[in-house]
């Protein structure tokens, strides 16, 4: 029995680091497009998009934990039915049933951490998520400007491109913008540039030694204007914001909540959010449990579609649980009922599928001759 135990153990251990070290691979590349993409438009700093990637991982590694858990468990009885490996343990007076243990054993562990990421590490991730944006969000324009790149201001209704200076690295070199007005279209360019801060506060970018090129559209009139300096205002959507209030405001968004305040607090919303930290880590040991009768196949017949269905009921899973987290939300479900109805749900599945699987295998009894 110990032997069985510690081979299943092992190999189910092995299985899931693979499948888990894949999924956060995938994950990693998908994100960084994402965030890739968004520093390039200057949604985001590009200083902060490996941060941002980090932290957007914690953030979905509950997730992606329970299912390397849940495929390594699969991926090891389906194999050991493949390989006739459960002949040698059936004989050997063993059942399906004595996988439970070993799985437990796994699977409580790895419960316990997804929990403390659910309850605890995610919210702060998130926290950091919005700190960063509303960390971004508070720069003045000219800071989010990048040597080299286009940017978008006042809703793309100024476009700047900047190059970098030839003599100080930490000046705008030439500068080439084009401003959209109701009235004119200009495009100007400048030798060089640099930032200024009025007595109110207010943030320019005065151009140096340039020219501004004007059309009114539909018209045809045009203007070409030589000049030594140009400047023209740099709004920030939160110029009258703090950091403080900020942070304050992100807070608005429950994904970012600490669980103490989430329980402090009545609303549907917080009830749902509350929810879903605690399903993550209970639907980690049912998703352990499900998976042996799952990967209880017949090695005469393809694998193909019993690791079909099981992918299928696996995501089943997870969407009914983000379900419940909508009923819970919009006051369909309560919030009692809501953390454990879809967990019996498939508990009940789970124990369905164990007594169908004993039921399949167990010997017919011998018949006897009439004397």
């Amino acid at each position: 029995m110990s032997l069985f135990k510690r081979a299943v153990a092992a190999e189910v251990s092995s299985n899931a680091s693979v499948v888990m070290s894949t999924l956060v691979v995938v994950w990693l590349s998908v994100v960084l497009v994402r965030l890739i993409g968004q520093a390039a438009k200057g949604i985001i700093g590009a200083d902060v998009v490996i941060g941002l990637a980090a932290l957007t991982t914690i953030a979905a590694l509950p997730t992606i934990m329970a299912l390397s858990l849940f495929i390594g468990i699969l991926t090891t009885v389906s194999r050991s039915y493949r390989d006739s490996e459960m002949v040698v343990w059936f004989a050997s007076g063993l059942s399906l049933t004595d996988w439970i243990a070993p799985a437990l054993r796994l699977a409580i562990p790895v419960s316990v951490a997804v929990g403390a990421l659910t309850l605890f590490a995610s919210p702060w991730s998130h926290r950091q998520i919005e700190d960063y944006r509303a960390r971004f969000d508070l720069r003045s324009e000219i800071s989010q400007i990048t040597s080299g790149d286009f940017l978008e201001l006042d809703r793309g209704n100024r476009v700047v491109f900047v190059e970098p200076s030839e003599t100080n690295p930490n000046e705008l070199g030439e500068v080439f913008a084009r401003i959209t007005t109701p009235d004119w279209h200009a495009v100007v360019n400048a030798q060089s540039a640099r930032t200024e801060v009025a007595a109110n506060g207010d943030r320019f970018l005065v151009l140096v030694d340039g020219t501004r090129y004007e059309m009114k559209p539909g018209q045809g009139e045009t203007r070409i204007t030589d000049f030594e300096e140009f400047a023209f205002r740099l709004e920030t959507p939160n110029a009258n914001e703090t950091l403080a209030q900020a942070r304050a405001r992100a807070l608005d968004n429950r994904k970012a909540r600490p669980t103490l305040m989430l329980l402090e607090d009545d609303a549907s919303h917080s009830d749902g959010q509350l929810m879903w930290r605690l399903a993550i880590p209970i639907a980690t040991i049912n998703l352990a449990l499900l998976a042996i009768p799952l990967g209880a196949v017949n090695p005469r017949v393809g694998r193909s579609f019993d690791l079909l269905v099981a992918g299928l009921v696996a995501l089943l899973y997870m969407n009914l649980i983000n379900a419940s987290h909508g009923w819970i939300n919009n006051k369909i479900l309560p919030f009692g009922m809501g953390v454990w109805l879809v967990h019996g749900l498939f508990l009940a599945l789970t124990a369905g599928l164990f007594w169908w699987r004993l039921r399949m295998r167990k010997p017919l009894a011998p018949s006897v001759a009439p004397a």
